[in-house]
């Protein structure tokens, strides 16, 4: 078969064929009278274990070992190819980001464009103070994208450089909290943790419908910062959580003055008054927790928490006696002022 043929039917260019033959990669196996290349079916077959070769993404010397060589082990070389593959997908992925970024942002200019490009090289640094001056200090009057910095919110691991994007992000305007909702239901804990506490950052029904709904999140930390969140909003859905960290220690005192914010409610101060009162009650209630809950009941309503804390005046518990009594005392003279 002559090399016009050959490329017909193989789909490889002539001079692809003639270059091959200069190589020593695909040689016909004869020539005509007239010198023309003539090409047999095991020649043809090389061609396509060549083409082959090359969609992996082997070079035409690789290859050339590859078919020459009995002893080639092509594992290393594919190996190889894995991880370069995988590489130039990664830099795809962040030329991707980048770009997206940037349309996000909807630039009226190309100074809007290098703005963000020049953000988005800082906050790639490894240097934890590099990508805070990045959040901090951007390019004068350029616009941040919500996105970019919600996206970088949940990633973002350092205490500082993240308190910093989540006050870039408050003041960047858009839909923060939409931005930021997927990461609530991260398989990853940590993005959980990152998204809450950020999420707090915001106002409004679709901030707090999030925050309620992560009191049922399987994570700790993610519970007790929804629950602080939201009690701060007056939902009541945090009272288990924010008794659960009194009980442990747990920003304890925090969640004692939320609990006493929501009793002010007279629909509210009975259920957690019985919160209080059945973990006081609990025989797993060591002296560390029980003092920590009499000092709960003293942010209650003085009505209420009076009578508590006077039993707990006699308590058996030298401790929560005493602590009990000085509460109570302060609450009726509290009492006695008001009326």
């Amino acid at each position: 078969m002559l090399i016009g043929e050959v490329a017909r039917r193989s789909g490889v260019s002539s001079r692809m064929l003639r270059h091959y033959d200069t190589l020593g990669l695909v040689r016909p196996t004869g020539r005509t009278v007239g010198g023309y290349r003539e090409y047999a079916a095991r020649d043809i077959r090389r061609i396509f274990h060549v083409e082959s070769l090359r969609s992996l993404g082997l070079s035409l010397r690789q290859i050339g070992r590859a078919l020459e060589d009995p002893a080639f082990a092509p594992a290393t070389l594919v190996g190889d190819l894995i991880r370069r593959t995988e590489d130039r997908l990664r830099r795809e992925r962040e030329l991707l980001d980048r770009l997206r970024a940037v349309d996000a942002s909807a630039p009226e200019g190309w100074p809007d464009v290098l703005g963000i490009i020049e953000l988005l090289r800082g906050l790639d640094s490894a240097s934890a103070a590099r990508r805070q001056q990045a959040v901090l200090a951007p390019a004068d009057d350029v616009p941040l994208p919500t996105d970019l910095l919600a996206g970088a919110v949940l990633a973002e691991a350092d205490p500082n450089v993240a308190g910093a994007l989540r006050w870039a992000l408050a003041r960047a305007g858009g839909d923060g909290v939409a931005s930021l909702a997927p990461g609530m239901t991260s398989a990853d804990v940590d993005v959980r943790r990152r998204a809450v506490r950020a999420i707090a950052g915001f106002a409004g029904a679709e901030a707090t419908a999030l925050l309620t709904a992560a009191l049922g999140d399987p994570d700790p930390a993610v519970r007790r910062h929804a629950a602080l969140a939201s009690a701060t909003r007056g939902e009541t859905a945090a009272v288990p959580t924010l008794v659960t960290m009194v009980v442990e220690g747990t920003n304890d005192v925090e969640a004692a003055e939320l609990l006493g914010a929501l009793s002010r409610d007279a629909g509210h101060a009975d259920r957690i008054m019985s919160a209080l009162t059945a973990e006081l009650a609990a025989p797993t209630a060591d002296s560390a927790v029980r003092i920590r809950l009499t000092q709960a009941f003293a942010e209650m309503p003085p009505a209420l928490a009076k009578d508590v804390l006077r039993r707990l005046a006699d308590d058996e518990d030298r401790a929560v006696a005493l602590i009990a009594a000085a509460l109570a005392g302060v609450l009726e003279d509290r009492l006695s002022a008001e009326a």
